[in-house]
């Protein structure tokens, strides 16, 4: 077998896995721009390390001087990333302007509060004999010794 044998062999094999390669990376590309447009920190990151992935699959279909896989892969990642943040931008932008347009007579009039008294919790006090530790109750083994002094209650 020559080595032009081979290597119309090997560009038969390369180049799918290019072709399918880029694929993944767009599909990662996009996935990357609408968690960037979201905010979605740990689903872009997972995005953007698949499409390293794709893009690096998308190498392969070089051996057959087909560079079309490998510029699609890396544009596809950049116009993302453009893209995620104008939108997050966007989307930011929109949500600020609901809030601030938001119409005066959809909101009630609100009464005013009496005020009320602070309220000190009571906790009664527990026997010894009743007390829990992490491992179970007290009488398999007890953990310190039970608080005694009252603390001062200020009115």
């Amino acid at each position: 077998m020559s080595s032009l044998a081979v290597t119309n062999t090997l560009m038969s094999v390369f180049v799918p896995i290019g072709i399918a390669g880029a694929v993944i990376a767009l599909a990662c590309a996009l996935v990357a721009a609408f968690a960037l447009m979201r905010a979605a920190a740990g689903l872009a990151g997972g995005a953007v390390g698949v499409w390293i992935v794709g893009a690096m699959l998308s190498l392969s279909a070089s051996f057959a001087n087909l560079w079309t896989p490998v510029i699609v892969a890396l544009s596809a990642l950049a116009a993302a990333l453009v893209i995620g943040s104008v939108a997050r931008l966007l989307v930011r932008a929109g949500a600020r302007r609901q809030v601030v347009e938001a119409p005066a007579e959809r909101l009630a009039p609100v009464a005013p509060v009496a005020p009320v008294a602070p309220v000190v919790p009571v906790v009664p006090a527990v026997p010894a004999s009743a007390a829990w530790t992490a491992s179970g109750p007290a009488s398999a083994r007890l953990a310190s010794p039970p608080r005694t002094e009252t603390l001062p209650v200020a009115s």
